[in-house]
């Protein structure tokens, strides 16, 4: 019995392993192509190039119509700290106010804020152009950044909602006795042990705000607000010949941020997802 446990328990492993890199393939294709020449990246299919050429990161960090790949990176770090600064600002109040307080058609509220969570992002998004058009937002961040500083993200208001319900009420009261009001409850109390949740929600915004294409492509079209999505859609031309080395390049190098943040708060991410909110 444990020979055959040992043996299945091995098999196990080896699928996973497998399955591993079988997903890591197309990453390890990424990094392998950019460093070849660009008349070797889809005639040789190995992993490791037989010619190294570091040309394609430098041709590609030039960037294009003279504005560097080093704008695009400061243009989405700049949004995506702004949101995420936003959303765990004000998602967090909001979802205090949905799990604490008592206020008129509360659970209406709550419902219709669990609907827009339904509603896909492309049936808003010809009201919310002229919206902004008219408000003379269209080529600015302010599309990207002001609704995630008005509880934008119904699904981070959701989650720290269910987080904020896990801790018990009681410590609440005993707040409120000593004489605390309903800001100190929360700075003081529920907000050290929303640490999770507010990390999980950071790195959510995070990645989706840095791998964000579609909105950033719609409201910005001056280069020199591109963002790094932009700048790499930029380097490919469907009418002619496309620099695939130079776009292999910037897209490697378009992971390092994403993947620097999760590996970092990793333990707070899973912290966030499997814990109620209480040490």
């Amino acid at each position: 019995m444990t020979v055959e446990r040992n043996f299945t328990k091995l098999l196990k492993h080896l699928l996973i392993i497998a399955f591993g890199l079988l997903m890591l393939y197309p990453v390890l294709w990424l990094l392998s192509s950019s460093f070849k020449p660009n008349q070797l990246i889809f005639s040789d299919t190995s992993l490791w190039p037989s010619k190294i050429t570091f040309e394609n990161y430098v041709n590609g960090w030039k960037g294009l119509q003279g504005t560097t790949f080093g704008r695009f990176f400061l243009n989405s770090a700049q949004i995506s700290v702004l949101s995420v600064l936003g959303n765990i600002i004000t998602c967090s109040f909001a979802a205090y106010a949905f799990a604490r307080l008592d206020f008129k058609f509360k659970k209406l509220w709550f419902s219709l804020m669990l609907v827009t969570i339904m509603l896909p992002y492309h049936v808003t998004l010809v009201p919310q152009y002229i919206i902004y058009n008219k408000f003379e937002w269209i080529n600015t961040y302010l599309p990207l950044v002001v609704p995630k500083w008005l509880a934008h993200d119904s699904f981070f208001i959701l989650l720290m909602v269910q987080f904020i319900r896990g801790i018990p009420k009681e410590l609440d009261e005993s707040a409120t006795i000593d004489g605390c009001g309903q800001a100190q409850i929360y700075f003081r109390i529920v907000m050290p042990l929303l640490v999770p949740a507010l990390i999980t929600t950071a790195i959510f915004t995070f990645i989706w705000t840095w791998d964000d294409f579609f909105s950033q492509m719609i409201y910005l079209n001056n280069i020199k607000l591109f963002t790094v999505q932009l700048g790499i859609r930029s380097l490919f031309d469907p009418s002619g010949e496309s620099d695939w080395g130079a776009l292999l390049a910037m897209s490697v190098l378009s992971l390092v941020p994403i993947m620097t943040i999760f590996l970092s708060f990793q333990k707070y991410f899973l912290d966030g997802i499997a814990t109620t909110g209480l040490k």
